[in-house]
């Protein structure tokens, strides 16, 4: 009876933990809302921030970007050998890069390097009280660390996803012209007709959506991190998994609406 007893109080301290986060996290999401649009805008900062996340992730994207589209056409090659349409790789690759891969590949990537390079950095500003200093000094601590990254990610994401089509799609390239013989002007030509508006739109929406939640986590996990340097790991850890967490929900979301429209 008395373990039991002992049970109730700690779920019930869970249940308020959970909640008390997920008013924390709205809290937190609403007022990046609100000083988006307020000024003073740091613009340069946010510049900072974006060749932070693009140009500095472009040597493991076009790496992982390649190898995902070498991979993918080799392995689908003998599921369509088997009835005779190795002529459709192509249309294949394109349709399931373009969908699903190339954005879901980019943010993955991105929330490994970039969430948890921005939980820490923020982390470790919260834990060294860098942040109330410029809370002091009459900075706005939450528009210069969390508005300019949040940004900065939401923009960047989208461009990285179709810098990683593109990889992808040369990869596959080398792949079926190595063992087709297909040209690069037939390749592209049946790339081209196998993918449509809505997926192309539907991708950058998604990666959007993707570079939103991979800057806001790692921005939030950063912010709240408790004192300490053990506080600092966790906060980049955490920040990494839900990340990812949150990115898989998101792409199953999206894709039930997109399935829904394409069936309209």
């Amino acid at each position: 009876m008395a373990e039991e007893a002992d049970r109730k109080p700690l779920l019930s301290k869970k249940i308020d933990n959970f909640f008390s986060g997920l008013a924390s996290a709205w809290s937190f999401v609403s007022r990046f809302f609100k000083e988006v649009f307020l000024p003073p805008y740091e613009l340069k900062e946010v510049v900072h921030q974006c060749y932070r996340i693009g140009v500095e992730s472009l040597p493991l994207i076009s790496l992982t970007g390649f190898i995902v589209g070498i991979v993918f056409t080799n392995q689908s090659r003998p599921s369509l050998s088997e009835f005779g349409a190795t002529s459709w790789l192509p249309s294949l690759i394109s349709i399931a890069v373009v969908r699903a891969m190339g954005p879901l590949v980019t943010a993955l990537i991105a929330a490994g390097k970039m969430g948890s390079s921005i939980g820490a950095e923020i982390g470790s500003m919260k834990v060294t009280e860098q942040i109330d200093a410029m809370e002091v000094s009459a900075t706005n601590p939450f528009k210069f660390l969390v508005v300019t990254r949040v940004l900065a990610t939401t923009f960047m994401i989208p461009i990285l996803v179709m810098y990683t089509d593109f990889v992808a799609l040369m990869g596959s390239f080398l792949s079926v012209n190595a063992n087709e013989m297909v040209s690069m002007t037939t390749f592209f030509v049946q790339v081209f007709e196998s993918i449509s508006f809505l997926d192309i739109t539907s991708s950058v929406l998604k990666s959007l959506l993707f570079g939103f939640t991979i800057g806001i986590v790692g921005c939030y996990k950063g912010y709240n991190s408790s004192k300490g340097t053990e506080g600092v790991g966790r906060a980049a850890n955490s920040a990494v998994v839900m990340a990812m967490f949150l990115i898989f929900i998101e792409e199953l979301l999206v894709l039930q609406i997109v399935n829904a429209i394409r069936m309209m």
